[in-house]
């Protein structure tokens, strides 16, 4: 199994807890906060995603690119020296970005829900409460970026989890405590629910810490051993760090600034055009998004994997080494979340009875897991945004990421009124889809021609990977299909749970079986799968 991979693998395991963590408590949440609450969530979240990512500048993943470079020039000196400036200086935007976002959240809460909205103070307050993880995240990230540079991927993997088990448990037991036991107002308990993300970073820094304590005496006799260091100064050093970085500050972004066009323009564009607003703001950038969001993850670590090992390759000119580690990529990507976009497309309205409840009113209910189907194709180009951006880092061809985001920024902003006025809160999705669409064809387009990368045999594995897609598919709507005699997936929990898990389930087995048996798998892993030789013999 290659190094990619194994990095890949347990980057994933950690990001896929830590979503799959992320996705669950929004199940209790919402019962206890209703969908009011969580539009008042997300009202806070979206512009702290973007300060968040401002205030790092894209340095943890630069970091992460620039000490793989000098690790594999053998200078670890300056690896560290970088590690040490990095801190001060993600200590001073994370402060910066904190009184930012602090002083200029009524004006924030203003553009979202009007000047004369009766919860003006209500959404100033909440994202006054999740300014201060900006304190605590910005240099944790960057110690992160150090680690990944070793192609160490534990600390970030472990960290991620245990931060997101502190804050959803400091956000459950807080929420609970102010709506279930002292009878408290609801947007009291959404802001103590965002202030968690500090509590949670809290807990990160600490993992980070005992990490670092235990590896700084293998780091420190690597640098005892080295026999000759760059010497670059501050100043040289963060001038290639920016370089990286740069454009990346955007890329960070990408996703939150959709979801922030969608949150000045969403509600506006439904009330003109005469529609009910029914809360969609937060169906589809909260609630839906959860639910995407599992297997966009596994593009989000295969990206932090691949970076260090395609930097590496690309420093040392090994251009062969760099196409199979590009190809493996994306064929990894091909295989694994084409089927789970399909599949949660598929499974839409089951999946979101079962996590969300199901409405009372039918209608309301279809008009939510509708809204899941139209979304759920959109995470598949998340992940390949993800991943193609990082390759671009990779070969020193960032500055281009900058290029694909504006185009696909700038089709979401021309669209998203239009099809919103035309389609209703469809007309979002659609553009956000068209957007990221965009984005990634022009990502493509530019690996393609720095690199001379031949797509001749990721095509042929992506076709096959939609024939078999397809077979799954058509399994699961005729699992659905005669589920739907005996269980009641719109009128009942319980049953869409079991629909759910029927579907899923057989689905997934008739997936992975015509994978091995085609040899796909094998292909695409760069071995043998030796556990599912045990159960499945091929001849």
């Amino acid at each position: 199994m290659s190094k990619i991979l194994k990095g890949t693998m347990l980057l994933t395991a950690g990001t896929f807890l830590s979503k799959f963590l992320g996705m669950i408590y929004t199940v209790p949440f919402e019962n206890m906060v209703g969908t009011e609450g969580t539009d008042l969530f997300s009202y806070a979240y979206v512009p702290y995603s973007i300060l968040l990512s401002l205030s790092s500048m894209g340095i943890p993943v630069a970091v992460s690119k620039f000490v793989s470079k000098y690790n594999a020039l053998e200078d670890y000196e300056t690896g560290r020296r970088m590690l040490k400036a990095g801190l001060t200086l993600m200590s001073i935007s994370g402060i910066v970005a904190f009184l930012i976002l602090f002083f200029a959240a009524e004006q924030v809460a203003s553009w979202t829900v009007g000047a004369d909205s009766p919860i003006l103070g209500d959404a100033t307050m909440v994202i006054q409460m999740v300014s201060f993880a900006l304190l605590v995240i910005p240099p944790m990230s960057i110690t992160r970026g150090f680690f990944q540079g070793y192609e160490s991927m534990a600390p970030t993997a472990v960290s991620q989890v245990v931060e997101q088990i502190v804050r959803i448990a400091f956000l459950l037991v807080s929420v609970f405590l102010i709506v279930q036991v002292m009878q408290g107002p609801i947007p009291r308990a959404v802001g103590f629910a965002t202030f968690a993300a500090f509590i949670g970073g809290i807990a990160s820094c600490i993992v980070l810490f005992l990490y670092w304590r235990k590896r700084k005496p293998y780091l420190d006799r690597q640098l005892d051993a080295q026999e000759y260091t760059y010497g670059l100064s501050n100043k040289e050093m963060f001038q290639e760090l920016f370089t990286y970085a740069g454009p990346f500050i955007l890329v960070g972004i990408a996703t939150p600034l959709y979801q922030l066009i969608d949150q000045f323009t969403l509600e506006r564009a439904i009330t003109a055009a005469g529609l009910e607003y029914k809360n969609s703001f937060s169906i589809i950038n909260f609630l839906s998004h959860k639910l995407v969001m599992i297997p966009v993850t596994f593009g989000i670590g295969l990206s932090l994997a691949l970076l260090p090992a395609i930097t590496q390759s690309f420093t040392n000119k090994n251009m062969r080494q760099l196409n199979n580690q590009v190809n493996q990529a994306l064929q990894i990507i091909a295989i694994l979340i084409i089927p789970a976009a399909v599949g949660l497309s598929v499974v839409a309205f089951e999946a979101y009875g079962t996590f969300y409840g199901v409405d009372e009113n039918l209608e309301d209910f279809l008009f939510k897991g509708s809204l899941l189907r139209w979304y759920a194709p959109v995470g598949l180009f998340l992940a390949l945004y993800t991943v193609t951006s990082s390759v671009l880092q990779g070969i020193n061809r960032q500055n281009f990421a900058v290029i694909s985001l504006g185009t696909g920024i700038f089709l979401k902003l021309l669209l998203n009124t239009w099809l919103i006025t035309i389609m209703g809160p469809k007309g979002a999705i659609l553009a956000t889809g068209i957007g990221v669409v965009a984005a990634v064809t022009l990502n493509f387009w530019r690996i393609f021609t720095a690199i001379e990368f031949s797509y001749r045999q990721l095509y042929k594995r992506t076709l096959l990977v939609l024939i078999l897609t397809t077979i799954m598919a058509m399994a699961v709507f005729l699992v659905k299909g005669l589920a739907g005699f005996f269980l009641s997936p719109t009128e009942s929990r319980l049953d869409a749970l079991l629909v759910l898990i029927l579907s899923i389930g057989s689905g997934g087995i008739i997936y992975l079986w015509l994978t091995y048996k085609s040899t796909l798998l094998e292909r695409v892993l760069g071995g043998r799968v030796r556990v599912l030789d045990k159960f499945l013999k091929r001849r």
